[in-house]
């Protein structure tokens, strides 16, 4: 996406007792991926090295529309790539869930530089927790700037 497009700002006009009033309206688009399950081998418990969990993985990759007319996959963020990092990331075993979203982001980042923003969430399916149901996970939400 080039500079071109990122530079376009929209202006909306108000009146406020008899001034008129500019106010910047900036749209964003967001690529999302919910619900992308994956086994893993991730954890600080001895075991979890070796059987390894099942994953729940959303992301939010969020960018400023510009000028953009849709109508090429190089004008926007590719989702199959954003997949295909977060199964690399995820195929590093890692002590902590906060580590593996922070290197998606960055990578996410680093193809995208555009970014404004992404929420990676990270869920554990299975983990092993005594006497426990449901998803244990973690959200790591990072905003950029230019």
């Amino acid at each position: 996406m080039g500079a071109n497009a990122l530079g376009v700002q929209r202006l909306a006009f108000f009146r406020f007792y008899g001034t008129v009033l500019a106010k910047q309206i900036v749209c964003m688009v967001v690529i999302e991926l919910n619900q992308v399950k994956l086994h893993a081998f991730h954890g600080v418990y001895e075991g979890e090295k070796y059987t390894g969990s099942t994953y729940e993985i959303n992301v939010r990759v969020a960018y400023e529309e510009g000028d953009t007319t849709f109508d090429d996959l190089k004008n926007t963020i590719n989702y199959v790539e954003i997949l295909e990092i977060v199964k690399q990331r995820m195929r590093n075993s890692t002590g902590l869930l906060e580590k593996v979203a922070d290197g998606i982001i960055k990578e996410i980042r680093r193809q995208y530089p555009f970014t404004n923003e992404v929420s990676l969430t990270i869920y554990k399916l299975d983990a092993p927790v005594e006497n426990f149901e449901g998803k244990i996970g973690v959200t790591l939400h990072k905003k950029f700037d230019g």
